[in-house]
């Protein structure tokens, strides 16, 4: 999939202006542009679904791993993507399009029979395809006007299939990747099983519902009805959430944007996290190591005759090469499992126990890598910001190789990094605080038809009256883009919720993979309804007569429970004001704190300045290691330039000075044996020094530990040196 060639858009461009005069046509001269309308109906809206496409294949690339996942996970979690983000930048384009035909009915004249019509059934009054030219000087057209007879069409496609995707394949294929099954019967049976009690309870809750429509006297069931109710109900149980994860997301975004400006306080904040991460990833290590040392008493006791054989190397190929050669050099007690105990069912349930706990390890390994780097990256900003020479020096060189590192420049990065990216992050933190305001006050307000108070109402109303429908689109993809960000953010950062982890670089799991798509297809469409609401354009929540949108027509209303419909879907966003104030006060973070589970509250907190404080001594170990291991790879890269220069030599003179350099060798050969034991004896006398003495990373100068390229040129042949402080306590 490309963007279209500059010979299609132009194409696009000039059906689009041909278009435009073919509505100000009537009798024969209409039926001579229907091949302009054909052309423009099928080249202009494809341009935008093949651009929202890219946008969710790239950012799907980015995250997953195509060559390693498989190729059904793959393919339903793009659809799921690409359905949903098709869903929100597709919606700004209805609206136009309702503006538009909106303000057509209000200004063309129609005949008795057709305002009893229009007044009997508003919400499904089309515009007609023939207008008077004098309608069309009044209502201008919209650059991105979408015909009438694509979006119903598109909406359907979207909607359900997204719905079919987030209700019924994906759970399945979520409890498939985790079953422990070894076959793929086996697999969907367990999946089935899995998601039984899932759907029960909300069969149970379906068969209420009806149970109560069905008590109605004057309630008739027809299919357009139930699939009204399905829609609905899915909407409430989204908006239902959706308010939950608003109400943190939209003061957490932009406060963590404001605190990412200082990278003082914010290392605080993270070495708690990482001493917090490293307890969980240290009890998901040993509980792999647990499921492992089963496994291997399993193949132990198990022979390569008996048909389990087969079932146990299964499990154990699914391992990674270096937990695979751990499981290999621990010794175990072949005795602690009985002969009984080794059955199919037994081993499912292992198969069932390592896959959980792989995916548990890997995502607590991926996080650590990352928070990692973070903080090393703060860390450098932070010893950065005060240096006059207005040069950036990094503890370490970027592991991966990008264009960016390429090009960049040290005194680019440092007017970057440690002088513009503050006051451009709190630039940012203001504008999203000021959107997440609005966001809070039209929430409260949106309900209120005269006057109107919600914000997007206003802006919405006044842009129409002027026919600005770019800033109607760009402001609406803006916002409703805004509030996924503070909605799907929000599942990742709680605690609850920590088994889903997206990772760029391709490091995320088919698990987390398959959640984010539920997740996508289940808010987006709950979420698109209240921005609506917001901006007015849902009559059965201002209790207004205006035209519907294309997409509020398809997904339809809960009207058969006026409990739903008159209360609930309008006064329950009103709560997103109380999270709000909950989040800002951490009134969350501290009741965890007080039952139990440590949460950073301040830095006056005992129990959060000692995680702190252990979080700092982690990432001090874990930059020592990471010197160790960079100065051992540049000591043999060295030798390696040493060897290839001598045999370079060698080749330049012919061989006369291989004898002097093999007598030379004999010579010197005890030497540099005793010269590299030297250097062993005091890589180990070091290694036991640096476990005594602690050094603070904050106050330390470039030179010490930090890898900085003067420090690390200094003893690139010799061996380290020793830091400075080493025998301080002599």
């Amino acid at each position: 999939m490309s963007f279209p060639d500059k010979e299609k858009r132009q194409k696009c461009w000039d059906s689009r202006d041909r278009y435009w005069e073919c509505l100000d046509k009537s009798g024969d001269q209409m039926e001579k542009c229907m091949e302009v309308r054909a052309v423009y109906e099928t080249t202009c809206p494809s341009q935008w679904i093949a651009c929202t496409f890219i946008v969710a294949a790239s950012i799907l690339y980015r995250y997953g791993d195509w060559f390693r996942h498989h190729i059904i996970v793959t393919l339903s979690v793009l659809v799921a993507w690409y359905f949903s983000f098709l869903i929100i930048f597709i919606l700004p384009l209805d609206v136009t399009s309702t503006a538009y035909r909106q303000c057509v009915q209000e200004h063309t004249f129609y005949t008795e029979e057709q305002r009893s019509n229009e007044t009997a059934n508003l919400s499904t009054t089309v515009v007609p395809h023939i207008i008077p030219s004098n309608e069309t000087s009044v209502c201008k057209l919209p650059w991105s006007y979408v015909p009438e007879n694509v979006l119903p069409q598109l909406w359907r496609v979207l909607y359900w299939t997204s719905q079919f995707l987030t209700w019924f394949v994906l759970p399945l294929m979520q409890s498939y990747t985790k079953a422990g099954d070894f076959t793929v019967k086996g697999k969907l049976k367990s999946s089935l099983i899995d998601n039984a009690i899932y759907y029960g309870s909300y069969l149970v809750i379906a068969t209420i519902l009806l149970i109560y429509l069905a008590a109605k006297p004057d309630f008739e069931f027809d299919w357009p009805k139930l699939k009204a109710i399905a829609a609905s109900a899915s909407n409430t149980w989204g908006l239902f959430w959706l308010v939950l994860l608003l109400g943190y997301g939209l003061v957490d975004i932009p406060r963590s944007v404001w605190r990412s400006a200082i990278p003082g306080p914010l290392l605080s904040r993270l070495y708690f996290k990482a001493a917090k991460l490293n307890a969980e990833k240290s009890e998901a290590e040993e509980n792999l190591e647990d499921y492992l040392e089963a496994l291997q008493v399993a193949l132990t006791r198990i022979s390569p005759s008996d048909p389990l054989r087969k079932n146990a190397e299964t499990i154990s190929d699914k391992l990674p090469l270096e937990w695979r050669e751990r499981m290999k050099r621990k010794s175990v007690n072949s005795n602690q499992m009985n002969e009984s105990d080794l059955n199919e069912k037994s081993l499912v349930r292992l198969h069932r126990q390592v896959i959980r706990a792989l995916q548990r390890q890997h995502r607590t390994e991926t996080q650590w890598y990352n928070l990692v780097e973070k903080i090393f990256d703060l860390e450098d900003v932070h010893r950065n910001i005060g240096s006059h020479e207005h040069y950036f020096k990094p503890s370490f060189e970027p592991v991966r190789s990008t264009w960016l590192a390429r090009i960049r420049s040290p005194t680019l990065e440092w007017y970057w990094k440690c002088l513009l990216r503050r006051y451009v992050c709190q630039g940012l933190a203001m504008v999203l605080a000021l959107l997440s305001v609005l966001v809070v006050w039209s929430e409260l307000t949106f309900f209120n038809a005269s006057p109107v108070l919600s914000i997007f109402a206003i802006f919405v109303n006044l842009a129409k009256e002027y026919y600005d429908y770019l800033s109607i689109e760009l402001v609406s993809i803006a916002t409703i883009a805004y509030m996924c960000v503070c909605a799907y953010s929000t599942v990742l950062k709680i605690r609850v919720l920590n088994l889903y982890y997206l990772a760029p670089h391709h490091q995320t799991d088919e698990y987390s993979l398959i959640f984010s798509g539920m997740l996508l297809c289940r808010l987006t469409p709950p979420m698109c309804l209240n921005f609506l609401g917001l901006i007015h354009m849902d009559s059965h929540i201002i209790k207004a007569r205006l035209m519907e949108t294309y997409y509020t027509q398809i997904m339809g209303h809960m009207d058969v429970l006026p409990i739903i419909s008159d209360g609930f879907n309008i006064y329950f966003p009103m709560a997103i004001l109380g999270l709000c104030l909950a989040t800002y006060f951490s009134l969350g973070a501290r009741f965890l704190t007080f039952i139990g589970f440590q949460q950073f509250v301040d830095d006056e907190d005992d129990i959060t300045a000692d995680l702190a404080e252990e979080g700092r001594e982690l990432i001090k170990r874990e930059k020592r290691k990471r010197q160790r291991a960079e100065d051992s790879e540049c000591r043999r890269r060295n030798v390696d330039i040493n060897n290839f220069a001598r045999a370079e030599r060698n080749r330049e003179t012919g061989g006369l000075l291989v004898k002097r350099e093999s007598s030379r060798s004999e010579l010197f050969g005890s030497t540099s044996d005793n010269m590299s034991n030297e250097d062993d004896r005091y890589d180990q006398l070091f290694m036991q020094a640096s476990r005594r003495i602690g050094d603070d990373v904050g106050s330390t100068p470039a030179t010490l530990l930090t890898g900085s390229t003067d420090y690390r040129s200094s003893y690139t042949r010799s061996g380290p040196a020793p830091p400075r402080n080493f025998f301080d306590d002599v």
